[in-house]
């Protein structure tokens, strides 16, 4: 094997980790590549049956530039930031979580079309200035240069009910380098929903912080919606530690975790209160290399991110 192709695992959809390959090659972002896509739906989709029985993707990952800049030295940008933890539950390497708190409603599980298939991710509702905006991993808006469409969001999904109701996408966003050459350092995606009963979806079920250029080496909480064995997809689990930074391929966070396929998206909270279930997100749940096991990693949210973020919560 090429010493600079290295195989690895895509947490996507409901499944299983999937290997690919990682290429260090430098990318072009491509003028025709909108970073944005206006969302299709077909009307009454998403059935409980079809939410149980989204399947996995058998997909390769080939993410562009694993080696691009990160710039980890801008200023910070940090939105309604919150208290730090007692970390009672802390360490945790994936567990369901049962203490209560915002964060059992504002995260979520994401269902997608993907050509002929359906799929599922994991989201999260985070402040903003529209008030519905949803932010997840890049692939789990746009994957092998298609967009998905029937893109809803459920809030505290409980096992093919939706308590909060399906939140239905309007529109997907990516940053630049995921939309143009799917970079694994730039696995960032974001939705704005639609109203849903009058309500904006942070008026129906909170909205944690977002922090941008925060640093690394953090005290991190992570949470999905993981669907491949031993989870099933119906469980809100979580995993908590001291986390690093990828010492391989990408820049990303790394932390110790054994969430599975179906839990890409689930967000990764700084400053995370267990008593309110409220914290500061920086980042996703991303990848995984398929020689280290237990190892999550989610990208680091630079400027790149923080652009994303911005164009979507303005939309």
């Amino acid at each position: 094997m090429n010493r600079h192709r290295t195989a690895l695992s895509v947490l996507l959809a409901a499944g299983a980790l999937v290997a690919g390959a990682l290429t260090a090659a430098t990318p072009s972002i491509a003028a025709d590549a909108p970073a944005s896509f206006r969302q299709q739906h077909t009307q009454g989709f998403w059935t409980a049956e079809r939410m149980r029985a989204a399947v996995p993707l058998d997909v390769t990952a080939v993410p562009g530039a694993a080696r691009t800049p990160v710039a980890t030295s801008a200023t910070p940008t940090t939105v309604a930031p919150t208290a730090a933890a007692s970390p009672t539950a802390f360490p945790q390497v994936g567990g369901a979580w049962t203490a209560g708190g915002a964060v059992v409603k504002t995260s979520g599980r994401v269902f997608f079309t993907m050509g002929d298939r359906t799929a599922s991710c994991s989201g999260d509702s985070i402040t903003s200035a529209n008030g519905s905006t949803v932010i997840t991993a890049g692939h789990c808006v746009k994957y092998q240069g298609a967009w998905h469409t029937n893109w809803v969001f459920v809030p505290a999904y409980n096992n093919g009910s939706a308590p909060y109701g399906q939140w239905s996408a309007t529109k997907t966003f990516a940053t630049d380098q995921w939309a143009a050459s799917e970079d694994m350092n730039m696995d960032v995606g974001l939705a704005v929903v639609a109203p849903l009963n009058g309500q904006t979806l942070s008026q129906a079920v909170g909205a944690q912080g977002i922090a941008f250029n925060g640093g690394y080496n953090k005290k991190m909480y992570s949470f999905g919606f993981p669907a491949a064995a031993p989870y099933d997809g119906t469980k809100l689990v979580y995993c908590s530690g001291n986390s690093g930074k990828d010492f391989l391929l990408t820049k990303d966070h790394s932390l110790g975790c054994n969430m599975t396929g179906g839990s890409s998206g689930g967000p990764w909270f700084q400053d995370f209160n267990e008593a309110t279930g409220l914290g500061t997100q920086v980042s996703v749940n991303s990848f995984g290399y398929t020689f280290l096991p237990n190892r999550m990693y989610g990208p680091y949210f630079g400027n790149e991110a923080k652009a994303a973020y911005d164009k979507a919560q303005t939309s």
